[in-house]
């Protein structure tokens, strides 16, 4: 298996607590790796000591094969990033701003600029000063700032932060092409769950600074299956009917008015019938099928997952 990115038992410690906790992530060269947690969990602390913006105390990072240190300035070279919010030389116009980072980075391909602008939707925006562009513009530009110098691989923390649905597609279909057809690997941290879910090869799932699961959207997928979700008044009631009259056992109480039956041996006309016909009312059934947001929701409370 040939990884891109690896880290090895990757820790910081903050003013003595630990925020980051022996963390250990295997990102494949050529995919789109999502990085899932909650605000705080630690996500943007792994990422800016990836791009070498603060230094671990303790464990290692391994990029391209070779262990990153405080002079691996090619290594750098070759990713792009978004870390936090983007920042701007704010009256200078998006193309003046592309051209700066690229003679800083060393890189004089300008045709680039202007490529990385029309892949961002921002080429006609020429004259406008950054400081007038909205927040979802600025992300954008963030984004065309990250892939101007062609990079092997991209970090991105919360790239589609501040726009709107038709913007987070459109990027959306970018990252998956840069991926499928530039090769380039993708570190890209979200809590859009259903964006990763649209895009993802492999999630990492990271909570209180530890990274608790790390598996293919591929592996999920297979363990996702169709349920029937019925909300009904007494719940007591309609589970002892589902298993006494109806025979099914695989089912979960999921609140004090919903079960899912995961069993499909009878139809969802079936369980209507035998619900009402004992004078249970229901409020809704449907048939339903499980999503990353519920794998996710299911890690964050402890529950078991063995995919």
């Amino acid at each position: 298996m040939s990884y891109i990115l690896k880290t090895n038992q990757l820790t910081k410690v903050f003013e003595g607590k630990e925020v980051v906790s022996g963390v250990n992530m295997h990102v494949k060269q050529g995919e789109i790796y999502g990085f899932l947690g909650p605000n705080g969990a630690g996500k943007t602390t792994i990422m800016k000591m990836i791009t070498n913006l603060i230094k671990p105390t303790s464990g290692d990072i391994e990029i391209f094969g070779q262990k990153l240190t405080n002079t691996s300035y090619e290594v750098l070279k070759r990713m792009g990033t978004i870390i936090e919010y983007p920042i701007f030389y704010e009256k200078l116009t998006a193309r003046e701003n592309l051209y700066l980072h690229c003679e800083y980075m060393g890189y004089y391909d300008k045709k680039s600029i202007d490529h990385a602008l029309d892949l961002v939707k921002l080429n006609n925006v020429e004259d406008k000063k950054v400081k007038d562009f909205s927040l979802g513009m600025k992300q954008r530009l963030g984004i065309a700032r990250a892939i101007t110098t062609k990079p092997e691989l991209l970090i991105l923390d919360e790239p589609i932060n501040g726009l709107d649905p038709i913007g987070i597609k459109e990027l959306r279909e970018l990252f998956k092409m840069l991926c499928k057809e530039y090769g380039t690997t993708l570190l890209v941290s979200s809590h859009i769950l259903a964006e990763m879910e649209q895009m993802a090869d492999t999630i990492g799932v990271i909570q209180n600074g530890k990274l608790i699961k790390e598996v293919s959207m591929k592996s999920i997928k297979g363990e996702q299956t169709d349920f029937i979700e019925v909300k009904v008044q007494n719940i007591k009631k309609a589970a002892f009917i589902l298993d006494n009259q109806l025979g099914l056992k695989n089912y979960k109480i999921v609140s004090d008015q919903t079960i899912r039956i995961y069993e499909m041996t009878a139809t969802q006309q079936e369980i209507s019938k035998a619900l009402i016909m004992n004078d249970i009312e229901i409020e809704s059934i449907n048939k339903k099928h499980s999503s990353l947001e519920e794998y996710f929701m299911n890690l964050m409370n402890g529950e078991g997952i063995n995919a």
